[in-house]
């Protein structure tokens, strides 16, 4: 895949809403947004980050797990001065859909995390573990073992805190690239 190229043609997240959303699409998101709120902790983590990360999300604005996710992933980017997080419409781009299926779906949110130079450093979507975590618990009930989610959290601050450890995950593994350590002289 030619990221670079793929990326180039992504929007801000501004620019899709106009672009794909209706009013409700970007009424809904918008209520997110206003709602996912950083910590000033997370918010000095990714004021830290030294190493540009070019974030691609494939989306769509119709999409209730986009709704969720999307406008956290927003709100991480714009805290993050080394984040530029573009968004690219799964219905227009089948291609692209096809490439980031998941266990056979055309599942959205999918994140395609790349490096200052494009290259892949990975992939993460649909849903968060705690997400699944939640719906595990609602649709298979007790027989099914879900692991521990923290009771004091809601769903956004849960799902905020699993977005901010794959941003953070992701700037680490380019922090500690031989190669872009080379590149820099750090």
């Amino acid at each position: 895949m030619n990221w670079r190229a793929i990326f180039e043609t992504g929007l801000k997240y501004e620019a899709f809403l106009e672009a794909h959303g209706t009013d409700v699409h970007r009424d809904r998101w918008r209520a997110v947004y206003e709602s996912a709120a950083l910590t000033e902790a997370q918010r000095s983590l990714l004021a830290g980050f030294t190493r540009q990360m070019n974030v691609l999300c494939l989306s769509g604005a119709w999409c209730g797990d986009c709704v969720n996710q999307c406008p956290i992933m927003q709100r991480i980017a714009e805290a993050g001065p080394r984040i530029d997080l573009r968004f690219i419409d799964r219905d227009v781009n089948p291609d692209l859909r096809s490439e980031l299926a998941i266990n056979g779906g055309q599942r959205v949110p999918v994140v395609v995390f790349l490096a200052e130079d494009f290259l892949e450093c990975g992939r993460y979507g649909d849903r968060t573990l705690g997400t699944y975590r939640r719906m595990a618990a609602a649709q298979l009930g007790p027989a099914c073992p879900t692991g521990v989610s923290p009771a004091d959290r809601t769903a956004t601050q849960l799902v905020t805190q699993e977005w901010l450890d794959e941003f953070e995950r992701i700037q680490l593994m380019l922090r500690l690239s031989a190669r872009l350590r080379q590149l820099h002289g750090d």
